[in-house]
């Protein structure tokens, strides 16, 4: 059976014992469509006894080899590829990087699917996993925090106050606004929605005590840590993150300085200053939102309101909002600043860990709120 191709060609020669395969022109891509049609033919018209001569063969290119490898085999082609010595030696070289390629390659085995349930089992073992070890490197950095804080405390030269009061201002002047807007707002409709309520009892006039117990214990110093959680945290992250992607961290290791003191402690120290005072105006803004619609809605003038205030509302509520900024503070600078160390170097991983910073925060506020809450009340406090 003889299949020819004026550029290219595959035949076998019956004629002769044993069979013989002839290989002549380019074996190129321009030519590809012919070949494939001749080599589809040739299939099953010769066997392993057939022998093969190359050396007509012209060119040849990755798109030839791969037919070569269809009409004989890797095997085969193996075997040419060291035996044809008359090739060129780049032909050599193509066939056999061809047949190495094809030994090293395996088909992956697929993987036996998984039920539901054991897949929902696995989502969940990961998922406490992650949780496990951000827990313990959170709990990790927070303890490098403080040894870096009383190492640094020790020594008065070393402290970067230009960098603290920067912060301070990027963190708590410049959230001001939004925060006593925001608390303004909540304030008002929690008069409002608790007059309606009360209004069933006649007893409007405890909205005034809704107002202040709320905002003095609890919506004024969450309101401001989840602002925080959502404002600062992510800004720590991204700043921290964006250093490590440009490798200004590991020059300033280089350089034989700290990482936590020249970009950490500054962050939580100005934290620590500026959550305590927003939580402070979140209060004074939430019980004035309330005293205006107490005063528009419920008729009760603003010096009722502050008599009310002052014989109701004991000291100790005030203080137990205010001694839970701190803490908050604190878990959301060191959270932001670690997230911001744990960037790849990519701005998609920037972008991933500043979310991820962002959603353990508010998760941390909220669960430390909610504890603080509990053991507060427990303690008649």
């Amino acid at each position: 059976m003889t299949t020819q191709n004026d550029a290219a060609s595959a035949l076998l020669d019956t004629s002769s014992q044993p069979t013989n395969l002839r290989i002549a022109g380019d074996w190129t891509l321009a030519n590809y469509k012919a070949l494939k049609a001749q080599t589809e033919a040739l299939v099953g018209h010769y066997d392993g006894n057939t022998s093969v001569d190359l050396s007509q063969l012209g060119a040849l290119d990755t798109a030839g080899a791969s037919l070569l490898v269809e009409l004989l085999g890797a095997q085969r082609l193996g075997q040419l590829a060291e035996t044809a010595t008359h090739l060129p030696a780049a032909s050599r070289a193509l066939l056999q990087t061809v047949y190495c390629s094809l030994q090293d390659f395996c088909v992956p085995e697929k993987q036996p699917e998984q039920s539901t349930g054991v897949q929902v089992l696995a989502r969940i073992g990961s998922a406490v996993d992650t949780l496990w070890q951000d827990t313990k490197a959170l709990l990790g950095f927070i303890g490098l925090i403080l040894e870096t804080l009383v190492r640094v405390l020790l020594h008065p030269k070393r402290w970067r106050m230009t960098s603290v009061v920067a912060h301070i201002e990027q963190t708590g002047l410049n959230a001001a606004p939004i925060v006593g807007l925001l608390t303004f707002l909540v304030g008002a409709v929690v008069a409002f929605l608790g007059a309606t309520v009360l209004a069933s009892f006649g007893a409007t006039i405890f909205t005034v005590d809704l107002v202040a117990f709320s905002f003095l214990r609890e919506f004024a110093v969450l309101l401001t840590a989840i602002l925080m959680a959502g404002r600062t945290a992510s800004a720590f992250t991204a700043q921290i993150g964006s250093m490590k992607a440009n490798e200004e961290i590991d020059a300033i290791r280089t350089l034989g300085l700290d990482p936590v003191e020249m970009l950490v402690l500054p962050r939580v120290l100005a934290l620590l200053i500026a959550l305590p005072l927003l939580t402070f105006l979140a209060m004074l803004c939430g019980i004035v939102g309330g005293g205006v619609v107490c005063a528009v809605s419920l008729d009760i003038s603003p010096a009722m309101f502050i008599s009310l205030l002052q014989s109701d509302i004991g000291v100790q509520h005030f203080l137990v909002g205010l001694v839970k900024a701190p803490f908050f503070a604190f878990l959301i600078a060191a959270i932001g600043c670690l997230e911001g160390f744990k960037v790849s170097g990519s701005a998609e991983s920037v972008g991933a860990h500043t979310t991820s910073s962002v959603v353990q925060s508010i998760f941390v506020v909220i669960v430390l709120d909610a504890a603080a809450a509990l053991f507060f009340m427990e303690m008649g406090w």
